[in-house]
Parts: structure tokens; C-alpha cells; sequence
């Protein structure tokens, strides 16, 4: 699971990341509010640790940025702030738990894993400018209705629930169409033109384009994953 430390004491980020890694997480560190922002934006994290007094953007800052994310990413806050409205206000404003410093690790571990067995799929899925309502079932892309059929609307909703992480073709074979992962069809890279066209999604530059590479590389929404398949919310 990958999980966002955001802790300005470089010593204490270092504890952390090395006990938690030991419970096999791939750890993303950021000491400071605005490079926590940042590498959430680029790879949304499947749990988050942060604290509060964090440089260059507060951590109630980086709290809200994360649920405009998302409203299923666990989020655990680690502060040496200690006024009862201090939690309650994160509680408010989608924090999951809240742990004052000094704190015992052996309990912050336990808290971590009891908030990932709680989590599952939100009822709204966003992706930047764009959002999926699965119980609705509508979508919309910077506030604009998006009509799509119950299979463009079904792949969308599987690579937004695995954003920040390539998914392959064979997987989106068996999933969105429950068909066999070595059938010979192309009817997953159909599809995602499909999606691209009704989201307006900025094609991706031709091989070789160094140019066009780093443009579409900031405007892509669904990336080809070259040798494997797609994936929403995430760099190449």
C-alpha cells in the first residue's frame, strides 16, 4: 500500500517510514505541505500520516486538498498541537483519526491498520477536474455532464478506483467485460478511445515528439502505459 508521510522533522519522517515499510508499504515523503500536495496530485496515496505544522503550506491545508481528491483515502493526523478544537476541527474536515505527540509507535501501527481494514471505494471518485458518482452513475469533467454507456462508464469507474496505478489490458478484459485475459480482441484500446473523446482528453504526442511529450504528459488524463495497458493519475 502506498502510504504519504507528510512530517517537517526529518529524523521523526525517517522512524516512521522505516517501522511502517517493515508492515510492507511503499512510502511517499514529504516535508512540507506543498510537496505533500504535489506528490498526492501526481500519485494519490492509499493512506496518508500528516502532520499539522508543516512549512510552505499548513497541514489543514494539505488535509482539504486531499479530500478534494478523494473520499476514501484514510487520513491520519500526527500533531503536537493539543486543543480539543484543534482535533475536532480535523475530524470536521475529513481527517479518519487524530494522534497528539509524543505518541507510542506500536499504537500508531495499530491505528494505521484498523483505518485500512475500515477502507473501501468511496461513492465519488475524482480525479483533478473530474468526478464519477457510482451511485448515480453520472460523471462529469470540470462541472460538465459526460454521457457515457454502461461499459465506457464501467472501465472509467475501475481505472479511477486504481488511479496512480498502471492496470493492464488482460485485467480490464476480465473485469469490465468478464472475458477470458488472452481473448484476441481490442476492444479495451476501442473503449479508452471512446472514453478520450467524450472526456475530451488531450491525445498523448507520437513516439519521438519530445515536445508534445511533455505536454501531453501535463494534460493526459488516461496514460498508456507502454508494454502494459492504462492508467489514470499517473506520470510516464
Amino acid at each position: 500500500m502506498r502510504l504519504l508521510i507528510a512530517e517537517d522533522d526529518r529524523a521523526l519522517g525517517t522512524f516512521l517510514a522505516r517501522g511502517l515499510e517493515q508492515d510492507g508499504h511503499e512510502i511517499i515523503m514529504a516535508t512540507d505541505g506543498e510537496m505533500a500536495m504535489e506528490a498526492a496530485k501526481n500519485d494519490i496515496p492509499e493512506m496518508a500520516v500528516l502532520d499539522l505544522n508543516l512549512p510552505r503550506r499548513d497541514g489543514t491545508e494539505v488535509l482539504e486538498f486531499l479530500r478534494s481528491l478523494t473520499d476514501d483515502l484514510p487520513i491520519l493526523i500526527l500533531s503536537a498541537r493539543q486543543e480539543p478544537e484543534t482535533r475536532l476541527r480535523c475530524l470536521e474536515m475529513g481527517a479518519d483519526d487524530f494522534m497528539q505527540k509524543p505518541f507510542s509507535f506500536v499504537e500508531l501501527r495499530a491505528r494505521c491498520r484498523a483505518l485500512m481494514r475500515r477502507r473501501t471505494p468511496g461513492l465519488v471518485l475524482r480525479q483533478g477536474d473530474l468526478e464519477l458518482r457510482r451511485v448515480e452513475r453520472i460523471v462529469t469533467r470540470n462541472g460538465d455532464p459526460v454521457a457515457l454507456t454502461g461499459k465506457e462508464f464501467a472501465l472509467l469507474e475501475y481505472l479511477m478506483l486504481h488511479r496512480g496505478r498502471p492496470v493492464s489490458r488482460a485485467t480490464l478484459l476480465q473485469e469490465v467485460w468478464n472475458m477470458n485475459a488472452d481473448a484476441g480482441t481490442n476492444v479495451v484500446d476501442v473503449y479508452i478511445n471512446y472514453l478520450r473523446r467524450k472526456l475530451h482528453d488531450t491525445p498523448e504526442p507520437r513516439s519521438g515528439d519530445v515536445t508534445g511529450r511533455q505536454a501531453g504528459a501535463a494534460t493526459s488524463l488516461i496514460r498508456t502505459i507502454r508494454g502494459v495497458g492504462y492508467s489514470i493519475g499517473i506520470r510516464v
